[in-house]
């Protein structure tokens, strides 16, 4: 058999790339989470560039158990409209201190493995990519996201200076 018939070699996943993924994934939705205001179930961040808005991110608890948490992260408004809005389900283990992209857009699952190619045109290894986009979207929101105004603690009034008598 010559080496233009062979099959090609099964996609093996790495479980230490995706679990560091998902460790870092963890520890940035930590961070995020940290701009909650009332200690409310749903938060919205407005990423900015200095005085350019980007957009609006919200981060919603679907589900609470003892050791997870199901998260909705979604991106509700942007600055463009080249910009697809990311939507993602996100199951958060707190033993494991670990988060995973359980869902994402329309794919209600996504499998650590796929064969390829395939109906829908999804990567051999998909699930570590979703993972790696919801890395650098963390990032992204890290950077340049804020509280929204409307949850400001003093007012542009209180700043200038007039007393509130």
């Amino acid at each position: 058999m010559n080496e233009w018939a062979m099959k090609p070699k099964r996609y093996v996943p790495d479980l230490r790339q995706l679990g560091a993924l998902c460790e870092g994934n963890y520890q940035r939705l930590r961070r995020l989470r940290q701009l909650r205001v009332d200690d409310k179930p749903v938060c919205d961040i407005e990423l900015h560039r200095e005085n350019e808005y980007l957009g609006r991110v919200r981060i919603q608890v679907l589900q609470t158990a003892r050791y997870t948490e199901t998260l909705l992260l979604e991106q509700i408004h942007n600055n463009g409209r080249w910009l697809n809005n990311p939507r993602m389900t996100v199951r958060v283990y707190h033993d494991a201190i670990m988060a995973e992209v359980i869902s994402c857009y329309r794919d209600t699952q996504i499998a650590p493995v796929n064969d390829y190619p395939n109906r829908f045109m999804h990567h051999p290894d998909e699930k570590v990519q979703v993972n790696g986009f919801l890395a650098d979207w963390l990032e992204y929101c890290l950077r340049f996201g804020h509280l929204p105004l409307e949850h400001a603690a003093w007012t542009a009034r209180d700043n200038t200076g007039e007393s509130a008598s």
